[in-house]
């Protein structure tokens, strides 16, 4: 009989050697260690999770409704794009973790709110660190005299705002 040795082919090592290090990787995400960031697993279901993984489904089989209710429907190639996301007011470079200036030590008085950019700071970012885009304020810059920078803002609808001074 042969001794199972851990370091045999098809069993994996706990040493630092079998983690991929960051010069062997073609994607370079601005992590030093490529275990401080984090995994996210998917959104969408996996096919396993699917009717007709085992046995008795297989041999049951799935009713019409069912194949009906997993159909996707063709996309349009033709159609118009959907509302516009881009424009002035969306950056296109993710900020890093953002921390308040007392780094939230204290109870904060202010109406406003006011943080820094620390960088990639450990681990994914969560889904509202991750909406947050760095936005240039040189595009924002709006002169009273040269109305021509008007036709780069959509107007804005206010809805029903009365008159401030009742």
């Amino acid at each position: 009989m042969t001794d199972n040795n851990r370091e045999d082919y098809g069993s994996y090592s706990v040493d630092d050697e079998d983690q991929l290090q960051a010069e062997d990787t073609l994607n370079d995400r601005g992590v030093d260690d490529l275990l401080d960031e984090g995994y996210s697993p998917p959104e969408k279901w996996s096919a396993g999770e699917g009717f007709g993984t085992t046995a008795d489904e297989a041999l049951q089989g799935e009713t019409l409704d069912q194949r009906i209710a997993q159909e996707v429907p063709d996309t349009d190639p033709y159609a118009e794009d959907g509302e516009d996301v881009g424009g002035p007011q969306v950056g296109t470079e993710r900020s890093g973790r953002l921390v308040a200036t007392d780094e939230g030590a204290h109870s904060d008085d202010d109406s406003e709110l006011f943080a820094e950019d620390v960088g990639i700071d450990g681990a994914a970012a969560g889904a509202e660190e991750a909406a947050v885009h760095v936005v240039d304020d040189d595009g924002f810059e709006l002169e009273d005299d040269d109305e021509s920078d008007l036709e780069n803002y959509r107007d804005v609808d206010l809805g029903d705002v009365g008159d401030l001074e009742d």
